[in-house]
């Protein structure tokens, strides 16, 4: 029988530049691939890389400002709103004036190797 199951301790994933990945769902928390959910906490003038991810992604920004640069220009997220980004958009993602508290879920999951960021190669 399929029961509910609790993640009450999400694995924390260790990144540069003082931000924090909480990973309740996905590669490293629960060896799931077809779907990532991370609840990330990125300090003021946070930012990476740019990236063109093969998968898709939902932003959801709870506290705070996240920017979306792409080739469009950029996208301003601000807390109760969301941006989706799809697999193969070339964006690269920072934060406002006062950081940013935000949820990342990926389909499929969320891997290093995906991710394609331009400064690995």
């Amino acid at each position: 029988m399929m029961m509910p199951e609790l993640n009450d301790t999400p694995s924390i994933i260790d990144v540069p530049g003082g931000k924090v990945i909480a990973e309740h769902v996905g590669r490293i928390a629960t060896g799931t691939d077809a779907m990532s959910v991370a609840h990330m906490k990125a300090p003021a003038g946070w930012s990476e890389p740019a990236q063109r991810p093969q998968f898709d992604e939902v932003t959801l920004v709870i506290a705070g400002t996240v920017l979306v640069e792409h080739d469009g220009g950029t996208t301003t997220v601000t807390a109760g709103q969301s941006v989706v980004t799809a697999a193969g958009e070339r964006v690269r993602y920072s934060t406002g004036a006062d950081g940013a508290e935000y949820v990342a879920i990926c389909t499929p999951a969320f891997a290093p190797d995906t991710v394609n960021r331009e400064d690995e190669g």
